[in-house]
């Protein structure tokens, strides 16, 4: 597919920015314009390789997708769950040679966009480039707050951390309300980015099913008692630094 502008895709992007700060007309008229690629992805599908030098960033546009790193004994561990809306890559404009593979975790669609076409961006508005700047640096904050978790906090506060998490980032983008939000993951995936079997998320699901905290149904999240499992996680969404996205 040839790179055009696409309404539809530069929207997520700016919806994305506006999660976190607010944009100038002239610098949402930048974005738009910028060309993109789209492509329609299959589930467990590799977008960017580790090791690999890519020439663009790609922006999820539907579906979700994670970063992950992969062990010599064939163990994952994902580094982080994306959603739409992410550019899971932005860090590929400065550092050239990926050192993590990224993949869908879903049926996704994705829209990959220039380097030399964002770098442009960024020349022509600086302000857009300090909103990339930005956005890696609360993606660095949300690493420090697994990087906790995994090694202080026990299971049950990291499953309750990280549904906490997922939903006000789905929320601050439209995509979830009334504490119900979309959760096309496994019990695999999420034991392999917090350091967990599946065994073991398996019981502490449904330790929280009992517990009346939460229910799963139909690749659904539904928070019970919100306020109890912000209590149980010790969950601060400062952050997630969403002073323009959704409240907790």
């Amino acid at each position: 597919m040839a790179l055009a502008p696409n309404p539809h895709a530069t929207a997520m992007l700016i919806r994305k920015l506006e999660s976190i700060a607010a944009l100038t007309d002239e610098q949402r008229q930048a974005i738009e314009i910028l060309p993109v690629r789209t492509h329609n992805l299959a589930a467990r599908q590799d977008i960017v390789r580790d090791g690999d030098k890519p020439s663009h960033c790609c922006l999820i546009l539907d579906g979700w997708a994670c970063r992950y790193k992969l062990l010599g004994d064939g163990g994952r561990q994902i580094l982080s769950f994306h959603i739409p809306g992410d550019v899971p890559d932005l860090q590929s404009l400065h550092v050239h040679t990926m050192d993590h593979g990224l993949a869908t975790l879903t049926k996704a669609k994705v829209a990959f966009i220039p380097h030399e076409n964002l770098l442009d961006l960024t020349l022509r508005h600086p302000s857009v480039g300090a909103l990339f700047w930005r956005e890696t640096l609360i993606d660095a904050a949300v690493f420090r707050q697994w990087m906790v978790g995994m090694g202080r906090r026990s299971a049950f506060e990291q499953v309750a951390h990280i549904f906490c998490e997922l939903y006000l980032k789905l929320q601050a983008k439209g995509l979830a309300e009334d504490y119900q939000c979309p959760l096309p993951i496994t019990q695999l995936d999420l034991a392999d980015a917090l350091g967990l079997t599946s065994v073991h998320i398996n019981r502490v699901v449904k330790d929280m099913r009992d517990r009346n905290l939460i229910r799963l149904h139909a690749h659904t999240l539904v928070i019970e008692a919100w306020k109890e499992l912000l209590r149980i996680a010790e969950f601060d969404p400062t952050y997630l630094h969403l002073e323009y996205g959704a409240a907790g």
